[in-house]
């Protein structure tokens, strides 16, 4: 019996049972600084990896708003649309710098930002939230065949501590290296369509 197994198991179980905000729990009325945290810190509660964790404090959404990933709040408070990007800032910082975030993120909120156009980031969320669902299943099949394929590694070792640390190791370099090339692509996708689009829009700026 393979304990270790039950244990990555158990990990990706307990990933499974992350809460993520669904669309349409985001509240129809504006919110006050307080209720835009307080709500984040319910909904995305068992996110945390330890207890004391921060999620988004106040301090963070100020600074959001200073760098420019975040426009200002109507008379002190935080719209729908508002709660959607915050959102995404908060999945999106977890990997990639304030800048290449903010690359991202400004040209969607100048295009689709408002309320009323066709296409709101309520409508984006929940387009991306339902792939995101449907891509649970494969995230999950390639890390159990990422483990197996560990279990695999250093067989000329007898079974012992010795053995099951490097085939541990070998687990996590593998993940760590799939995240890597991940986060390299996701650099270039920015450096070459996110930033051009950027400049554009800075120069708009400066323009009016």
């Amino acid at each position: 019996m393979d304990k270790n197994f039950d244990h990555i198991s158990n990990i990706v179980s307990k990933l499974k049972s992350i809460n993520y905000v669904q669309p349409g729990e985001v509240p129809g009325i504006d919110l006050y600084m307080d209720q835009v945290t307080s709500f984040l810190d319910e909904h995305l509660e068992t996110s945390k990896r330890y207890s004391d964790d921060k999620l988004l404090t106040k301090t963070m959404i100020n600074n959001y708003t200073k760098n420019e990933l975040l426009p200002s709040p109507e008379k002190k408070k935080y719209t729908k649309e508002h709660m959607y990007l915050l959102l995404f800032v908060y999945y999106l910082k977890n990997i990639l710098s304030i800048s290449d975030t903010r690359s991202i993120l400004r040209p969607l909120t100048e295009k689709f930002f408002k309320e009323n156009d066709s296409v709101n980031f309520e409508k984006i969320y929940a387009e991306i939230f339902k792939i995101e669902q449907e891509q649970s299943f494969d995230v999950t099949r390639d890390v159990v065949h990422k483990y197996r394929k560990s279990k695999k590694s250093f067989e000329n070792l007898d079974d012992g501590e010795d053995k099951e640390l490097l085939q541990m190791f070998t687990f996590i370099s593998m993940l760590s290296f799939d995240v890597y090339m991940k986060k390299h692509m996701i650099g270039k996708m920015i450096d070459d369509y996110f930033s051009k689009l950027d400049v554009d829009s800075e120069k708009k700026d400066k323009e009016q």
